[in-house]
């Protein structure tokens, strides 16, 4: 007996060394674990749509890749319709400044309203088409620009191209900036989208995007523009009739990420979120290339008209463009970086 109840014993502190011995089943502290000896975090990622829209479909694949890249060791949660900052895109660019959140994917315009030099994205007609946007977010010019959100206490993951944007209405196809005179159009709260869409002779109206179906279902507005994506994942073919192929400003999207938090992680997570966002830049123009004409038929089966504009009528809109350079010049604060883009583009 007392050797079966030796080795018993025996076998028994065996398996309690067994489970004790090394640090690879310890809790760190603070942590949430580990994994392949790194603290596993939890960071939330905040974007401006709707879980049905192209940026959402981006910040799921970007979640993919940083879990994968990581190990398992980050976990992204992903909260759409930009419910963590009220829907309010300057409250975005502050809460990942100050560590409120972790990780935003807003408009690069968004951001002229703390550095004017971000207005630059935004002019119309800079950009010819998604190629040359996306060289320009490569090259060294856009790269510095993007990079500046580091005085913000933003780190700048990765520069992502939007579609272009066109003009949806309930009065009139828009062929040439004369059909917008008197249109009531809402554009985002940024002065270059004003400063334009009224030399074209509409009634400028910005609107906080979340007020915007509502005010076009009221006849407040007659019309918006965004890339084609929003009216279709939105439901503006209920209370618009034209979309127009006006493809009148690029815009980009910043991949943006509390600095702090990110220094706080081992390198091996930050290189993980880095590539993830670098890579998703191509699976993103890849992804729109494919996914705009679906949302275009999907608007054009719901009672909407398409319009392709006429090479005059697009003359027109990009003379009254040039013809605000000085204008957008001094918007943006920056001559060096404004000839440097516009010369990179060709349209010095």
């Amino acid at each position: 007996m007392k050797k079966c109840l030796s080795m018993i014993l025996a076998l028994a502190m065996t398996v309690s060394l067994a489970a004790c011995g090394g640090d690879g089943g310890k809790q760190p502290a603070g942590g949430s674990g580990s994994n392949g000896g790194e603290t596993k975090v939890s960071l939330n990622v905040s974007v401006p749509d709707a879980d049905n829209s192209y940026i959402y479909a981006a910040a799921q694949e970007f979640k993919a890749k940083v879990e994968e890249y990581s190990g398992g060791s980050i976990e992204l949660t992903i909260f759409p319709n930009g419910t963590l900052y009220g829907g309010d895109g300057n409250a975005a660019v502050t809460s990942v400044g100050n560590g409120s959140l972790d990780i935003v994917i807003l408009a690069a315009s968004m951001y002229a309203s703390f550095d004017p030099s971000f207005f630059l994205i935004s002019v119309p007609y800079l950009f010819d088409d998604t190629k040359q946007l996306q060289d320009y977010l490569n090259s060294d010019t856009g790269k510095d620009l993007f990079n500046s959100v580091e005085s913000m206490g933003i780190t700048c993951l990765g520069r992502w191209t939007r579609s272009f944007r066109q003009i949806t209405n309930s009065k009139t196809p828009v062929n040439s900036p004369d059909d917008l005179k008197g249109m009531v159009l809402r554009t985002p709260s940024n002065s270059l989208y004003t400063e334009y869409f009224t030399a074209c002779g509409a009634t400028a109206t910005p609107m906080n995007f979340s007020e915007v179906y509502n005010a076009l279902q009221l006849n407040t507005l007659d019309g918006q523009e965004n890339p084609v994506d929003v009216p279709a994942t939105n439901n503006f073919y209920e209370v618009q009739k034209y979309i127009s192929g006006t493809n009148h400003i690029a815009d980009a999207w910043v991949v943006g990420m509390n600095t702090a938090k990110l220094t706080g992680l081992s390198q091996n997570q930050q290189d993980a979120l880095r590539k993830a966002a670098e890579e998703c830049q191509q699976w993103y123009v890849d992804y729109q290339a494919e996914k705009d004409g679906e949302m275009l038929k999907l608007l054009t089966d719901n009672g909407m008209e398409y319009n392709e504009v006429p090479e005059d009528g697009f003359q027109k809109f990009v003379e009254i463009s040039q013809g605000l350079y000085p204008k957008f010049k001094e918007l943006v604060a920056n001559d060096e970086l404004f000839e440097a883009t516009t010369a990179f583009c060709g349209k010095s």
